[in-house]
């Protein structure tokens, strides 16, 4: 009796997802600025920050900071095949100009971009004030 074995092929599932479609999600706060791009269906295909791209302390905030992160995930948009995209800009910091203009120029046509920042309806009560 001989056993029959499936030979499967093994590959990176990375080079196999062809995306077509997508959204890209762009944080801003005041100390970082935070790039994720997701497939319709809400899964991450890629992220960046600026931290991840090497800037430390203060200069994480920057506008140029914000730019290297959004042209690092869009080299690998690009290699994945993404063509159209909507923009989801989120935060009050520095880097959001900036990555929206990075994106304009990528190359990919942009469907929306919406800003998703949240804003109190006069949500949860401040402190007290200081007395000293």
């Amino acid at each position: 009796m001989s056993k029959i074995t499936k030979r499967r092929r093994i590959s990176s599932r990375r080079n196999e997802r062809r995306i077509l479609k997508g959204v890209i999600h762009v944080r801003a706060s005041f100390h970082n600025t935070i790039v994720t791009v997701t497939d319709v269906r809400g899964q991450v295909v890629s992220w960046s920050s600026a931290g991840a791209c090497g800037f430390k302390g203060k200069k994480r905030g920057t506008a140029f900071a914000a730019q290297t992160a959004v042209e690092n995930v869009i080299g690998t948009l690009m290699y994945q095949g993404m063509k159209r995209a909507d923009v989801m800009i989120s935060g009050p910091g520095k880097g959001r100009d900036t990555a929206l203009r990075t994106i304009r120029k990528s190359g990919i046509v942009l469907n929306y971009v919406r800003d998703v920042t949240p804003m109190p309806h006069n949500g949860c009560r401040p402190p007290k004030k200081r007395r000293l």
